[in-house]
């Protein structure tokens, strides 16, 4: 890595647990000056590594590495690039390869990533590009000293035949070299131990990072729940739909919500936390604050 830098790989091996925070690329300068503050103020807290997504399809993906690179050269964050294969051949993903490790980025989130239609719509690759993030793990361990991330489902992806399935579809990434996952949001702590069961039980050790989104706003959640693929537990509903059309206190049982499972993952074993935090960085705040396992920082 360069100046020293540690991977991912290295901080969680270290037995640190990991604490990250997600971010997507702005769409005006508005945005822009949103996402500044929120990095800025999660900054003090010192995580572990910060990534910014890309839009379906690839869409936003020179904003992306934009925003990547100026979390490189602009702040004591770790930036973790994402890519996904969507929309790109062979020759642009070796470029955009290229401009991170230029950038000095090493470790990088490598995805299939999903169609502009949607997780569940059929996936058409380029002509010339990759069928599935097997592939990208392996280009990005051929092109160089990458430590790589990727995608993991507790509640299955929504295209595979079976929980078994998927879970061997997530070893066979290991295999290929990926160093770490990262798991789509869901509730329920069972799920995240069941996969992490299913892939020890294949002889892979690797660690499973869980996604966690917090529930601040019920109808903002149950669209990402739908557009992820996640399911939305009755349990979760029904707790936060008590509060009916009081924000405040649906928001603070959304906080306590994911409060509850945060702990419950990190004293089961997790190796650490992912939050996607939609460019916001109040509630990530209040539920690190809340935590009662320790967390990096």
């Amino acid at each position: 890595m360069p100046g020293g830098a540690q991977t991912v790989r290295d901080l969680i091996d270290a037995g640190e647990k990991s604490f990250s925070f997600e971010f997507f690329p702005p769409k005006d300068e508005a945005g822009e000056r949103q996402l500044w503050t929120a990095l800025r103020e999660l900054e003090a807290l010192h995580p572990t590594f910060v990534s910014v997504t890309y839009g379906a399809g690839g869409s936003t993906r020179d904003r992306t590495v934009r925003v990547t690179h100026q979390i490189a050269a602009d702040t004591s964050m770790t930036p973790l690039a994402h890519l996904t294969c969507v929309g790109h051949s062979r020759d642009t993903l070796r470029s955009v390869i290229g401009s991170y490790a230029d950038a000095g980025v090493r470790n990088v989130l490598a995805l299939r990533g999903d169609p502009s239609d949607g997780p569940t719509a059929p996936y058409v690759p380029h002509p010339e590009g990759l069928h599935y993030a097997l592939e990208l793990v392996e280009m990005l361990k051929s092109l160089g000293d990458f430590c790589v991330g990727v995608a993991a489902f507790p509640e299955g992806h929504p295209s595979a035949e079976s929980l078994d399935a998927d879970a061997r579809v997530l070893a066979e990434k290991a295999r290929a070299g990926a160093d770490f996952a990262i798991t789509q949001l869901f509730f329920r702590a069972d799920d995240y131990f069941r996969l992490a069961d299913r892939v020890s039980a294949l002889g892979v050790d690797i660690p499973i990072i869980p996604g966690i989104m917090p529930i601040t706003n019920l109808a903002q959640i149950r669209r990402m729940a739908e557009l992820s693929g996640a399911a939305l537990p009755a349990e979760v509903v029904e707790r936060v739909s008590r509060h009916g059309d009081d924000p405040a206190a649906v928001r603070s049982e959304g906080i306590l919500l994911a409060t509850e499972l945060c702990d419950t993952l990190l004293a089961g074993g997790a190796p650490g936390l992912h939050f996607y935090t939609l460019n916001r960085s109040k509630a990530t705040r209040e539920i690190y604050a809340n935590l009662r396992s320790p967390v990096a920082g």
